[in-house]
């Protein structure tokens, strides 16, 4: 008897266990995921996801969340890239020289003039930085739906990147991952 007691005990922990690691395993993607409110970010943190907001706003604010997730993983995947400047920000504000010697702005909207976001459009404001939120914090667990792209342009325009591989089209949008680049980071996406 006092055997069988301890057996219906052991099992009824097995099968509670069970029950809760099959639970966690549901939980799995959602639970490797960091969630950091804005008011809890560092000066430095509050900058860079401030022009990741941007970005995010200014090319991506009609765009379907993943189309603006992409436009972030695009932002992130740069800076891993060692090609590019070494933090969101510098990123975003990034300029080079086209073929014609012109400098030009790496995302179009700065050099249109469009000034930072504020927060006029409540709304849409608050959605734009969950998703930036979302992805500065979890780039580098989160699926990249980009497949690593580092480039992209609206399915409206032809830049003519012969050297450039597409990726996927999300949304409005067309990435592009280069190979040489990507070969710089380990092709970790």
């Amino acid at each position: 008897m006092k055997y069988l007691i301890s057996i219906i005990i052991t099992l009824i922990l097995v099968i509670l266990l069970l029950f809760n690691t099959k639970s966690k395993a549901f939980e799995f993607s959602s639970s490797s995921l960091v969630d950091v409110p804005y008011k809890f970010l560092n000066s430095s943190e509050k900058k860079e996801v401030d022009c990741l907001i941007d970005n995010i706003y200014y090319e991506a604010l009609s765009e379907p969340r993943d189309g603006q997730i992409a436009v972030a993983l695009v932002t992130l995947n740069r800076v891993k890239s060692n090609v590019f400047e070494k933090n969101v920000c510098g990123v975003v504000h990034q300029r080079t020289k086209n073929a014609s010697g012109n400098t030009v702005c790496q995302f179009s909207w700065l050099c249109e003039g469009k000034k930072s976001l504020t927060q006029n459009q409540k709304e849409a404001y608050n959605n734009i930085r969950e998703v930036a939120l979302y992805v500065y914090f979890n780039h580098s667990v989160i699926y990249d739906l980009t497949y690593g792209a580092i480039y992209y342009h609206a399915d409206y325009v032809s830049p003519g990147w012969n050297n450039l591989k597409k990726t996927t089209k999300i949304g409005r949008h067309i990435f592009y991952t280069d190979p040489k680049v990507i070969a710089l980071y380990g092709g970790k996406t």
